[in-house]
């Protein structure tokens, strides 16, 4: 693994060996998103597993098979457990013994610090109801990331 290290292709070789282990381990990869690896099990029981960058999360309703896979990936890849989900991509995750779900409010909050409109006051309509949209020829661009982060 180390001569994968350094190289312009590494994360791309990376992802390519890793791909080819799980199709190996009997996974599909989805055509909608190639990150996203998905296996049936005979009694319908599904596992899933996306990858973003070098964090992978697993998930589904086989706990036999996810144990198996984890096992797997081990002997390939040099992985870390981190056990249950808190975050992912800056998104909270929380758990109960019946349910998983995905709260915004920290998300929320950290945008708001970040874009320093943590003391805004809410208003019903936040742009002014009589504004002409038109092109701006001069001014300070757009920091596009930014913007679409936002969104």
């Amino acid at each position: 693994m180390k001569s994968l290290y350094n190289l312009k292709r590494s994360p791309q070789a990376w992802f390519e060996r890793f791909a080819k282990s799980l199709l190996k381990f009997g996974y599909h990869q989805s055509p909608g998103d190639h990150t996203l690896f998905i296996k049936q099990s005979p009694e319908k029981k599904i596992t899933a597993l996306i990858v973003y960058v070098d964090d992978i999360i697993v998930i589904g309703d086989d706990v036999e098979e996810m144990q198996n896979l984890k096992g797997k990936l081990a002997k390939e890849f040099e992985i870390k457990d981190l056990e249950n989900l808190r975050y992912f991509l800056g998104i909270e995750v929380r758990r109960s013994k019946s349910e998983r779900y995905v709260p915004q409010s920290q998300y929320i909050l950290d945008l708001l610090n970040e874009t320093e409109m943590l003391e805004c006051k809410p208003a019903s309509t936040p742009s002014d109801q009589n504004h002409q949209l038109g092109t701006i020829t001069k001014g300070i661009p757009v920091d596009k990331g930014r913007y679409q982060r936002l969104v």
